[in-house]
């Protein structure tokens, strides 16, 4: 028997789009904390610091704007892994 897959190019588009905005959110975070990390233990100039805090900063923006642009909350990112639980912190932790 033949399946035939049927494909809703606005539906393919937004799923591709918050996957992929996913995996940027995740590099995103885990870049903020080690960010974090090296200002606490003095390892950054503050040349260094600030350059790294806009372009956090920048880095998020542009990702709230491709939420927008696809119809995603950062809701949308955080995938359920089942008994591991969500991809990414909620309220602040991790």
């Amino acid at each position: 028997m033949t399946r035939r897959l049927d494909f809703d190019p606005d539906t393919l588009e937004r799923d591709l789009a918050a996957l992929v905005l996913t995996v940027v959110e995740l590099l995103r975070q885990l870049m903020e904390r080690q960010a974090l990390r090296r200002v606490e233990v003095g390892d950054l100039s503050e040349e260094e610091e600030e350059r790294i805090g806009m372009t956090l900063m920048l880095l998020e923006d542009r990702m709230e704007l491709l939420r927008e642009r696809f119809g995603l909350t950062p809701e949308d990112l955080n995938l359920d892994l089942g008994p591991l639980g969500p991809l990414l912190p909620t309220d602040g932790q991790g």
